[in-house]
């Protein structure tokens, strides 16, 4: 749908003006900057940290590392870059990471458009203009035809308002805003509340430190030994041999990784047979135990198998049958919410320095000077660690005042949860794209595949308008509510909205509109949908010619 456009009045004064401006400088920013100059747009990236590298930045946490392998969570733009880049281990590492974003930087000389120590404060847009004023902290202001933003799915860090944390007399940290020159915890008595996957990862790394570290649990979880070791130099040299077709794998798989789902139902295969098919998936370790059957995100009583075996294994893994059932997930079933992978982790609770506190059973009532008081007695303590995660999704959005047509808040429009076409774009909100935004797969996907299609689709929308000498895009109503109702179809269609407490319903935050966020009809779907929603002249989308 075209309609014409009236440009009026010059930017503001001393506004820098650009094509794009994007927000973030992680994955996302930096192949959305690369490919905004290949299409010879002038951009800019606005980034709040002094480096590159977004979340893999911020998050510097004892034990930080990917849950998805290091062959693939890694660009596929570039085969050159495929083949010069080598892996340590299995699983990167947040230094490991933190360095590869870095070489990207510096191999495609990325830096001289970004703009670093610069944090977004406001976004708005003028229609009459077709343009985004973006106002900074610091009171800069850039005006731009799109704003892209690139802020991540897990940036907004979400420490719980728990009373006293201000008259606590020892340190705090969350671990999505980790020290960058590190925690000592030599000696130190240390108390962490929350055991997802960044409590899940840190808690072995601060219990080989600390003189004593109290879990404070707030939720049993699920979690699969990783098996991490050294990248096998065999294994490297194979998978540089076959990269296009790992990558044409994880483009088309469900969750954007290069191995394949089995077609078999769990129910279908006798219990011993089934059985020996969990012990070698937990033998190899990862995210491939998800894959043993096609049915476990479909049926509980399928679901449950999984669930069974490896409530059987931290039985058996924990010595004291107190702890291994506090340990016990039953709330939810496996993989409803992210799926940890661990070293070590439920062999931490042997130790003789660790303890473990129920807080469904004995809950917080306030932090004190010296420590956490629970209704059951107070916990001595030198550090705090929160791996209380973070407000997913919507949250690195929302903390920026982002105002579309007519000065509408993204925040009011949001307000009973988010609503996005394609989690690409926001009615009201022209030329405005989300990288991997509510109403995608994002965090059900590997995320640098996610973040590629998306990058690669925002490209070819503006040169699709380049082309027709076309001004402004924004998403229709009516086609964002379609795709909003099969958002929720789609998730209903598994049991994903089954754990209450999950991020990916917005549970962790009090006052968060409890909607299932990313789409849950599979990676490879999705990206047809899209390919097709293109092919069809953008249906779904509004046009103006400028």
């Amino acid at each position: 749908m075209t309609e014409n456009a009236a440009t009026t009045e010059a930017p503001p004064v001393g506004a820098r003006v650009y094509d794009a401006i994007v927000i973030g400088a992680g994955f996302s920013g930096l192949y959305q900057m690369l490919r905004l100059r290949e299409i010879g747009l002038s951009a800019r990236v606005l980034e709040a940290a002094d480096g590159v590298g977004g979340t893999w930045y911020w998050n510097r946490y004892p034990g930080a590392r990917c849950d998805s392998e290091s062959y693939y969570y890694s660009y596929s733009f570039s085969d050159e870059l495929q083949q010069e880049w080598t892996w340590s281990e299995r699983y990167p590492g947040q230094a490991e990471i933190l360095r590869y974003l870095n070489h990207v930087a510096d191999r495609f000389d990325l830096r001289r458009d970004i703009q670093f120590d610069t944090r977004v404060a406001a976004a708005s847009y003028d229609g009459a203009a077709n343009r985004w004023t973006i106002t900074t902290t610091a009171g800069e202001v850039f005006v731009a035809t799109f704003l892209i933003t690139a802020v991540g799915c897990l940036s907004s860090a979400n420490v719980p308002a728990i009373p006293g944390l201000s008259d606590f007399t020892g340190a705090w940290y969350h671990t999505g805003e980790w020290p960058h020159d590190g925690v000592d915890f030599t000696g130190k008595r240390v108390g962490q509340i929350g055991t997802g996957s960044t409590g899940i990862q840190a808690a072995p790394v601060i219990a080989s430190q600390a003189a004593h570290l109290t879990v404070f649990q707030r939720t049993p979880n699920y979690s699969i030994p990783a098996r991490n070791g050294p990248m096998d130099p065999e294994f490297d040299r194979a998978i540089k041999a076959n990269y296009a077709e790992v990558r044409r794998k994880t483009r088309h798989s469900v969750n954007g990784h290069p191995f394949d789902i089995s077609p078999v139902r769990a129910l279908d295969v006798p219990e011993d047979e089934r059985l020996a098919l969990y012990e070698r998936a937990w033998e190899v370790g990862g995210l491939q135990f998800r894959a043993v059957f096609h049915d476990l995100l479909t049926n509980r009583a399928a679901n449950d198998t999984a669930s069974d075996f490896i409530r059987a294994k931290i039985r058996a893994i924990v010595r004291d049958p107190a702890v291994a059932e506090t340990l016990m997930p039953y709330d939810h079933p496996f993989a409803t919410k992210r799926p940890p992978i661990d070293t070590e982790y439920f062999e931490t609770f042997n130790r003789d320095n660790v303890s473990l506190v129920d807080l469904r059973r004995t809950p917080i009532e306030r932090i004190t000077p010296a420590g956490i008081l629970t209704t059951e007695r107070e916990y001595k303590l030198d550090i705090i660690v929160f791996a209380t995660g973070f407000d997913a999704m919507t949250g690195p959005l929302l903390r920026i005042d982002i105002r579309g047509e007519h000065g509408t808040a993204l925040r009011d429009a949001w307000a009973d949860g988010p609503q996005t076409y394609l989690g690409l774009q926001v009615a009201g909100f022209p030329n405005l794209f989300t990288i991997t935004g509510p109403g995608s797969p994002s965090v059900l996907s590997n995320m640098p595949i996610a973040i590629e299609q998306h990058v690669d689709w925002i490209i070819d929308c503006i040169q699709h308008m380049r082309a027709k000498g076309l001004a402004r895009v924004e998403a229709t109503e009516e086609a964002q509510a379609r795709w909003v109702a099969h958002v929720n179809e789609a998730a209903h269609a598994t049991l994903l909205p089954q754990a209450a407490s999950s991020w990916y319903l917005g549970a962790n935050v009090p006052g968060k509109p409890r909607v299932f966020m990313p789409y849950a009809g599979g990676a490879g779907r999705y990206r047809k949908i899209c390919e097709t929603v293109a092919a069809n002249g953008y249906e779904g989308f509004r046009f103006r010619a400028g």
